[in-house]
């Protein structure tokens, strides 16, 4: 087995190679020999390209492995992608979703370490049940990502009461519902992450979107006086929040209904710094990072997941 680039270069570091100044003519000639066998073996080591096995979106590295993650809305989109990607890094999953389908298609192709539980976010009662049969399962709760949510456009004057009402009951009450269910269990881990997903419309709002805005807005700031509540109590839990800009979902079709799909795809990359609109996987590794002990000092914080957006 060919050793990792890595460990040779800590290997070479950890020489001592004597050096003219101290060793004489004789030691002069094996240091520039040794120097030489560095060089030439370096360049091997730094400019062969990464076999597909080897590249970072292939190798997982279990950097969850032994904790339990409860994901909402896990049956597509966003959830999926990070209840696949949790699960390859050795997380056991609770995939939770109102659509049983396609959670339950989800859990199947992650196996054993899944377990499905239907769930309407909205529903306070369901949250406590959610929570107290998934530990009952797997024995403990470490990583909570609140995110279901629904999309809608619509202005302050457009917006009816209904609407208003149903934005913030899904993508907010349901956010709370989860952190305060789950604390409990949360407090019992040795190190466990609540990851709310918000919106870049959390951060920078947009006149035809007033109820999503707002509700994205509220997600932000609910995230950080539970991460602030967590640490002030040394609670060992950490809450952050994700701002992905456009991603390529379903939540899309809220957009401009009506619109074909590539026409609107095209629209807004245009509008984006990268020329592109996200894919599921680029929120999907920021939450792992998130989700990881490699975040243990990120807490009450935001990741904005934009593509530059709001740099502008």
């Amino acid at each position: 087995m060919r050793p990792s680039s890595g460990s040779i270069l800590r290997m070479i570091s950890s020489c001592q190679i004597a050096t003219p100044a101290k060793s004489g003519k004789k030691g002069a000639f094996f240091w520039f020999l040794g120097c030489a066998f560095v060089s030439i073996h370096l360049e091997n080591i730094l400019f062969i390209p990464l076999t597909k096995a080897e590249s970072m979106s292939e190798k997982m590295t279990g950097r969850l492995s032994g904790k339990v993650a409860l994901i909402t809305g896990a049956g597509s989109g966003l959830g999926r992608a990070m209840a696949l990607l949790f699960a390859r890094e050795g997380a056991k999953i609770i995939a939770t979703d109102i659509n049983e389908k396609n959670a339950q298609s989800v859990a199947q192709e992650i196996g054993d370490k899944a377990l499905f539980l239907f769930q309407d976010v909205t529903d306070e009662a369901r949250w406590e049940s959610v929570i107290s049969e998934a530990c009952a399962h797997f024995g403990g709760l470490d990583i909570l990502v609140n995110n279901a949510g629904i999309g809608g456009m619509g202005s302050v004057e457009s917006t009816s009461t209904r609407d208003w009402r149903r934005m913030h009951e899904v993508d907010l009450d349901s956010v709370f519902f989860g952190c305060r269910a789950a604390m409990p269990a949360l407090r019992q881990s040795k190190s466990a992450s609540i990851i709310n997903i918000s919106s870049i419309a959390g951060i920078l709002a947009d006149g035809n979107m007033a109820s999503y805005c707002s509700s994205k807005a509220a997600v932000r700031h609910l995230t950080k006086s539970v991460g602030l509540h967590c640490a002030r109590n040394r609670y060992p839990v950490r809450c952050n929040s994700l701002h992905p800009a456009f991603i390529d979902t379903a939540i899309l079709d809220d957009v401009i209904p009506g619109m074909p799909r590539d026409v609107l795809l095209q629209k807004l990359a245009k509008g984006n710094p990268m020329g592109r609109v996200g894919d599921p996987m680029d929120v999907a590794y920021a939450a792992l990072f998130l989700a990881s002990d490699e975040a243990k000092f990120i807490n009450a914080s935001e990741l904005l997941i934009d593509g530059g957006l709001s740099a502008q």
